[in-house]
């Protein structure tokens, strides 16, 4: 294949991402880079896709493709003289080549804990490739759980077991399906995700976005059809169970796990469990697992009108053909916290995340068209055990249940609100007193987007000073980086606390756990993951270390 880079198209109102259309349209060009006639290529890929909006308002689709030829292909490349353009070895990937292994008829027991991304795709892989494995999930199936969400944010009524943080599909099936991930990949472990992703009825351009998200209501429908395969596989998936135990040997070693009265024996146990699995941690640590606290962060959801972020990243506010923009942000103070926004969600709503009784935690979520009114992003402040208050092993789980209390409390349940600029006067110590919150601004173009129902309230009495003080310096230096981010009318509600895991399972470099045999710390929860894609990914890297196990190699 031959790779061309830097394959720009001017972005106007005639804009077209019909795929047929814009592959005729970089056919073109890339014959003409190529120096040959259009009918000498014989097929075409959209490999990469970002937007150039350095000139704004005059803006760029920048592609990557990769292209098949009809002639010698080292020829074509030396003759474009092109330094953008490449002789490109496209490798597919191979899952027992990527093991070491060769295939093999496994007839161990496989118990996997935790139905979000880790747990998902450690399971289609191990199903896809002759093992039949058992996925126990807490929460309900997609379908149930969306019914039991939409009426908590209805009624307010929680439901412990199934909520925005448990069910299937993870907490990211009730977010943007955010596909973007730090995570570098040798392995070919990134691409086979979003393979899956696209063969269960993702959209095709998830492969090549330079910022590739699905979206919650279509995530929903691909979780069920993976879950489905992993079915037909031969694998099998019971919902509403939770896990209450793990049964060891007299060598220390996996036995089984317990779901209630239920007990459910196994050779090995990948514990994908996700972030918010206090009581799972605290079970763990009972058993004696190995466990380390981690740094995490904490902070808030700061929303603003998505044409204010349009404006500022593409220099006008009707953007159309284009979806809406995007950002990100970090700096770090003075005092040397590192302050960022996270899951940022264009067009979204903010949304009640709570999972346990008298506590309230946020998170935002996009559609897939992402066409609300409003943007929002965390915007959080790092944290480390040393701001936990405790020596504990599992004080970061304490210290995000104190600040949930506070955001709960605030407003009884609902989600606290408050316009930045009285956040701030509140931590300058600049309100004179005499007013309780206000609530008065009548700006309709800066109101809350939520799910959930949500009042005006104190939200600068969630955090400690130290760290509401780093939010606010941390909102000004945004302020210089998009014009009007700390606008005084910007909304803040909190608390933002599940930004990720609290603890590390500490596990070696087979995977295993670093004091249990036959059990795979696997995941967000387990403290090797931030996010859909790098949970999927660690997933799959755990099937492989497994079926190396199964094997007898390691």
């Amino acid at each position: 294949m031959i790779k061309i880079g830097q394959i720009k198209l001017e972005i106007d109102e005639n804009t077209t991402y019909d795929e047929e259309k814009l592959k005729k349209r970089l056919l073109q060009k890339a014959a003409k880079k190529l120096k040959i006639s259009p009918s000498e290529i014989t097929d075409i890929e959209i490999s990469k896709h970002s937007i150039d909006a350095r000139k704004k308002p005059l803006l760029f689709d920048v592609y990557v493709v990769l292209i098949r030829v009809s002639g010698n292909e080292e020829k074509i490349v030396k003759r474009a003289k092109d330094k953008n353009i490449t002789v490109y070895d496209k490798k597919d990937y191979d899952f027992w080549k990527a093991c070491g292994i060769s295939p093999f008829a496994c007839d161990k027991r496989i118990v996997i804990v935790g139905a979000g991304p880790a747990g998902l795709f450690c399971g289609y892989e191990l199903a896809k490739h002759g093992f039949k494995p058992l996925i126990l999930e807490r929460g309900a199936d997609v379908d149930k759980r969306t019914d039991i969400v939409n009426s908590f944010w209805k009624d307010g009524k929680l439901n412990t077991a199934t909520n925005v943080q448990f069910g299937e599909g993870g907490a990211g099936t009730f977010s943007d399906g955010k596909l973007n991930t730090m995570v570098k990949d040798k392995d070919g472990r990134l691409d086979r995700v979003l393979d899956i992703f696209v063969s269960h009825g993702a959209p095709l351009k998830i492969k090549y976005e330079a910022k590739p998200h699905i979206g919650t209501d279509i995530l929903r429908d691909v979780v069920r059809n993976i879950r489905n395969d992993i079915i037909k596989l031969g694998g099998e998936v019971i919902f509403e169970s939770q896990v209450t135990d793990i049964t060891l040997g007299a060598d220390g070693s996996i036995n089984g796990t317990v779901c209630g009265n239920t007990e459910y024996p196994c050779d090995y146990l990948v514990l994908a469990i996700g972030h918010s699995a206090r009581d799972t941690f605290y079970m763990l640590k009972d058993k004696g697992v190995s466990m380390q606290p981690k740094p995490f962060a904490v902070g808030f959801r700061v929303e603003h009108p998505q044409s204010l972020i349009n404006e500022a990243q593409y220099g006008k506010k009707d953007i159309s053909p284009l979806s809406a923009a995007a950002y990100k942000l970090t700096t770090t103070t003075g005092a040397g916290r590192g302050v960022y926004s996270f899951c940022m969600c264009p067009g979204g709503y903010v949304v009640n995340a709570s999972s346990e009784e008298g506590m309230l935690a946020v998170n935002g979520m996009s559609y897939s068209g992402r066409d609300g009114k409003n943007a929002n992003s965390a915007i959080i402040i790092t944290v480390d055990p040393k701001d936990f208050g405790g020596d504990d092993v599992l004080s970061g789980v304490e210290f995000q249940r104190r600040l949930e209390k506070n955001a709960y409390d605030l407003a009884k349940g609902k989600i606290p609100v408050e316009y930045y600029g009285d956040f701030k006067k509140a931590v300058l110590n600049e309100n004179d007193g005499t007013k309780e919150n206000r609530s008065e601004i009548t700006d309709e173009s800066f109101s809350p987007q939520m799910k959930g129902s949500y009042e005006f309230a104190k939200v600068h009495e969630i955090l400690p000073q130290e760290l509401n003080s780093a939010f606010v310096e941390g909102m000004e230096n945004f302020g210089k980086m998009i014009r009007g981010y700390n606008d005084d009318r910007a909304l803040v509600s909190g608390v933002e606390s599940r930004t990720s895991s609290p603890v590390r399972i500490n596990r070696a470099a087979d995977g295993y756990s670093e004091n249990v045999n036959g059990l795979f710390p696997c995941g967000e929860g387990a403290g090797y993951a931030g996010g859909i894609m790098s949970a999927a990914m660690d997933g799959i890297r755990i099937a492989q270390l497994l079926a190396r196990k199964a094997a007898g190699v390691d």
